[in-house]
């Protein structure tokens, strides 16, 4: 018997700088029950600091994961982290972060350290960053700090490890300078659309999101990348696999255009789009989960505001009728939601050597 679906949805709000209007749909998200929402983030377009919002987002939420993208590009491994673990710790564990790439010359030159190199260095780069994050996160181990006034004692010096790494373009020496986060390792999420984007996608993801306008091909890229996994020393059960939606949700109660439902979604230059109304496209939802092609679906509203409330009071609402998805969360923590286990850390487990400095 399958277990339920997972559901996120994105915030993409283009041009709007408000931070309670990111609020009102995360809180209308989260009254859904949904896994978890992203908000996109590029320096090739204006806008507020994805990783920002979330932060100003988590206190004003409970349950719902947050998931801003930041990218590997142009930006410091050491910061990245850092942040990251930071919107964990505001949110009490339900931060993610979706990896990406900045590959245009506008942006590199926004930068001006070094010209835009070809998507498989920077996917390569993107592998080495991701992998240091996990280090980095691990430097501490749970309990590392004391806070012993009486003895004057911050830090167990023993439980805080140094991370030498040296990557292709960057080395850090480490130890973070924020404690592990509550998850463990936030939740990390990788588009696996690009092709070069597939092989972190299996070595690193919790999440991939996936492009299919059909359960066939969901079906195929689904399990490339169990396999992909599988071939990196992984457990495939511990990537979820999400098929990324774009939905247009209209003004009505009525049934999917001819090539948007039933049969799947239409193709576009912006990726599968499914236009109909919210019955059927549970119906899609639960008739893909049901096959096993995916575990589960994220929504891009080309309306955030209109297809997010149909898609919430509609759409979910009968998923929950059918016993198909979630009608509480059980959990706090993203990885509850997702079902994912709390990674155990490296350094605890292989006794790696200690950071020789201890607070006084």
């Amino acid at each position: 018997m399958r277990g339920l679906v997972h559901l996120a949805a994105a915030l993409d709000l283009p041009g709007v700088f408000d931070g309670g209007a990111f609020t009102a749909l995360a809180r209308l998200a989260e009254r859904g029950g949904l896994d978890f929402v992203t908000l996109d983030d590029s320096f090739a377009r204006p806008g507020p600091d994805a990783l920002g919002v979330l932060c100003r987002v988590a206190p004003a939420t409970r349950r719902i994961g947050l998931v801003p993208t930041v990218t590997t590009t142009h930006t410091e491994p050491f910061r990245v982290q850092a942040a990251v673990a930071t919107l964990d710790w505001v949110g009490r564990g339900r931060a993610g972060w979706r990896i990406d790439v900045s590959v245009t010359e506008d942006e590199a030159r926004l930068f001006g350290r070094r010209p835009t190199a070809p998507a498989d260095a920077l996917w390569r780069e993107a592998d080495e960053v991701a992998d240091v994050a996990a280090r980095l996160w691990d430097s501490w181990e749970d309990g590392a700090e004391i806070r012993d006034v009486a003895d004057g004692r911050f830090l167990d010096g023993d439980r805080v490890h140094r991370v030498d790494f040296t990557g292709t373009g960057f080395s850090v020496r480490g130890p973070s300078t924020v404690p592990r986060p509550p998850q463990g390792h936030p939740v990390r999420v990788v588009d696996a659309t690009d092709a070069h984007a597939c092989a972190v996608a299996a070595r690193h993801a919790d999440v991939a999101l996936v492009r299919a306008a059909s359960p066939a091909q969901a079906a195929g890229v689904r399990h490339r990348l169990r396999e992909q996994a599988r071939a990196f020393g992984r457990d495939p059960d511990t990537l979820r696999v999400l098929v990324s939606l774009l939905v247009d949700l209209g003004d009505g109660e009525h049934a999917a255009e001819p090539g948007h439902g039933g049969g799947g979604p239409r193709p576009t230059v912006h990726g599968p789009l499914y236009r109909g109304g919210p019955v059927d496209l549970a119906e899609l939802v639960a008739s893909w989960h049901a096959e096993g092609v995916t575990d589960g679906f994220h929504f891009v509203p080309v309306e955030p505001r209109r297809d997010l409330e149909r898609l919430v009071n509609g759409t979910v609402a009968l998923l929950q009728h059918r016993g198909l998805f979630r009608t509480f969360y059980p959990g706090s923590t993203l990885r509850e939601h997702l079902g994912l286990a709390r990674p155990a850390n490296r350094y605890a487990v292989s006794g790696a050597p200690a950071v020789s400095r201890r607070a006084s």
